[in-house]
């Protein structure tokens, strides 16, 4: 079976076992399901947003940063596709913005911003996409050197799908000339390494393009600009063939791409308008098309009928499609357009009168107007961008004095400003603290390399802060130790969460860990306890932890007056592949 049509077979998706599946597999499948969900019925893009939930529960189970912020991405894209779940994108863009955030990965946070400037046009909340697509741009702004352990390749492949997010809600929004800077950087990202995949989308990005701004030009009456879009867009449109047979779209072999493809359909009437174009694009009007291609192939369909001179067939068309979009706000440019294409070809006694004349020019002047507010909203743009920019440096410069280097985690000054606030904080009571050691970390150093235990401190870093509350901290202590503040958390749930944290740790393979285990001492701030005599009473506990065998949580009931008697700990399985006899 063809991947695309594997791609809208839920059955055939379903054969192979996720959890034998590889990392790559399961991130180029997430890829043929974003293609497929594009040019699907209503009920197939629902099975596809299930399928992309399964994708994501096995890499959320995997647990590897960037591969979950991938499939974050495309389970929240496939449902702002689907008509009437845009509204279930959203806190899965807020979990993607958090951990991006989390792990340091620049262009996927980058990508979240442009997701939910795409989410707030859908909600005809125009501006304040603007300003989520400013701060897109300015986190890109500041990534132009590829991560070394992404490799160039994938983090090209990744900043142009940023770049083409971006892109997707400044066309929305007819900014034409943001949308085609944004465009030209997304084809420098993956000149060198594009496959017939990407290729095909950013020719078909760039053509849809190119008819809105066409659209957009003869609004204000700059036909020859105008036609000049119409005819690049029309030699896209031919050029575009040897590509799409090769891409991931669903597509029906051996027929062209024009006839299967109503933005390429409507690029070649709307550079030549003709009758013998009518049933190609009738076709292709009834079928399944790509977001925001029924207007432009509305359009299309009505100058071929006026040419042909059934305008009235032109009118039945356009006022059709004026009712079906109701209250779609995601084409908000388009909208216009057709309503102006209405107003063009309705030439009936009611509007031939000199007073509707006057209304006409007083639309063209209006139309005048608003084309040069487009200036506006691109120096917005801009003055956003750089002030997010600066803001993000600004806070990069902070955040560095108050981040630990290797983690990411917050250090030990960052660790003393938030235990103080929060010990004064009433809010913050009861306020559990956890003092965290590596069970074994010493032989990792000793028989593999301090550059090896460098990554299983950054994966356990990783894990011990993914199992805990968005609001609980955890900070670098020093060398291979750990703070955990649990804000507003008794004793008792503190423990729970925290042999969590230990079981997640040891369920690591062991070529992420080397088999290393966590030994957590966990006390409850005193009244009137200072910072370091809780923490001493934490690194006790600790100790207690150690000496009975690591790999749990130690706790210390404060109000016993016999320190001896005052211990409780809790064990927990190991991991089978752990070596005794390297843990120190």
């Amino acid at each position: 079976m063809a991947l695309t049509e594997e791609a809208t077979d839920p059955v055939a998706a379903r054969r192979p076992t996720l959890i034998e599946m590889s990392d790559a597999w399961l991130v180029g499948r997430a890829r043929e399901l974003t293609a497929a969900v594009q040019r699907s019925d209503y009920p197939h893009q629902l099975e596809i947003v299930a399928q992309m939930d399964e994708l994501l529960d096995e890499t959320q189970r995997r647990g590897e940063p960037l591969l979950v912020a991938q499939l974050l991405r495309s389970s929240a894209t496939a449902r702002l596709i689907t008509k009437g779940l845009a509204a279930e994108a959203e806190p899965r863009l807020d979990e993607m913005l958090a951990h991006t955030r989390r792990h340091g990965l620049a262009l996927l946070r980058a990508d979240a911003h442009a997701l939910r400037g795409r989410r707030l046009v859908l909600a005809a909340q125009e501006d304040a996409a603007l300003t989520e697509i400013a701060r897109a741009l300015a986190i890109l702004d500041d990534s132009a050197i590829p991560d070394r352990q992404v490799g160039k390749r994938t983090w090209n492949r990744m900043l142009w799908s940023t770049l083409n997010d971006c892109w997707i809600v400044l066309n929305q929004l007819g900014v034409y000339e943001a949308a085609e800077e944004v465009s030209s950087r997304a084809a420098s990202a993956i000149r060198e390494s594009a496959t017939p995949h990407e290729i095909t989308l950013q020719l078909l990005n760039r053509v849809k393009m190119l008819l809105g701004w066409g659209l957009r030009l003869e609004r204000i009456e700059e036909y020859d600009e105008s036609a000049d879009k119409f005819r690049t867009a029309a030699s896209m449109a031919m050029a575009i063939e040897g590509p799409y047979s090769e891409s991931l779209f669903p597509r029906r072999v051996g027929v062209e791409a024009v006839e299967q493809v109503g933005v390429l359909a409507a690029a070649l009437a709307l550079h030549r308008p003709s009758e013998d174009q009518i049933d190609r694009l009738r076709g292709l009007h009834e079928g399944i098309g790509y977001p925001g291609e029924r207007e432009i192939v509305t359009i299309a369909l009505a100058r071929c009928f006026d040419k042909a001179g059934r305008r009235e067939d032109a009118l039945d068309v356009l006022r059709s499609a004026r009712e079906s979009l109701g209250e779609d706000g995601s084409q908000p440019s388009m909208r216009l357009n057709i309503a102006r294409e209405l107003a063009r070809l309705d030439t009936s006694p009611d509007y031939a009168s000199g007073a509707s004349q006057s209304l006409i020019d007083y639309a063209t002047r209006l139309e005048s107007e608003m084309w040069s507010l487009r200036e506006s909203q691109i120096a917005t743009l801009n003055a956003r961008r750089e002030h997010e920019r600066l803001s993000a440096e600004h806070g990069a410069i902070t955040q560095q004095a108050l981040q630990d280097p290797l983690t990411g985690l917050p250090n030990r000054r960052a660790l003393d400003e938030k235990l103080r606030q929060l010990a004064s904080s009433a809010d913050a009571q009861p306020l559990a603290v956890a003092l965290v050691d590596l069970d074994g970390f010493k032989g990792v150093n000793d028989k593999q390399s301090h550059a090896e235990g460098d990554n299983v401190l950054r994966v356990v870093a990783s894990t011990l802060r993914d199992a805990l509350r968005g609001d609980d901290l955890v900070a670098r202590y020093g060398g291979d130790e750990f703070i955990v503040l649990l804000p507003g958390t008794p004793a008792s749930a503190a423990k729970m969460a925290l042999g969590r944290a230990v079981k997640s740790v040891a369920g690591l393979p062991h070529h992420l860990s080397h088999g290393v285990t966590l030994s957590i001492g966990l006390v409850s701030l005193r009244p009137q306890e200072r910072g370091e005599q809780v923490l001493a009473r934490a690194d006790a506990a600790m100790y207690q932890a150690k000496r009975g065998g690591g790999n749990q949580v130690a706790s210390a009931n404060s109000m016993a007056a016999d320190p001896a008697a005052a211990w409780t700990s809790e064990g927990l399985p190991t991991d089978p592949a752990w070596d005794p006899d390297e843990h120190s």
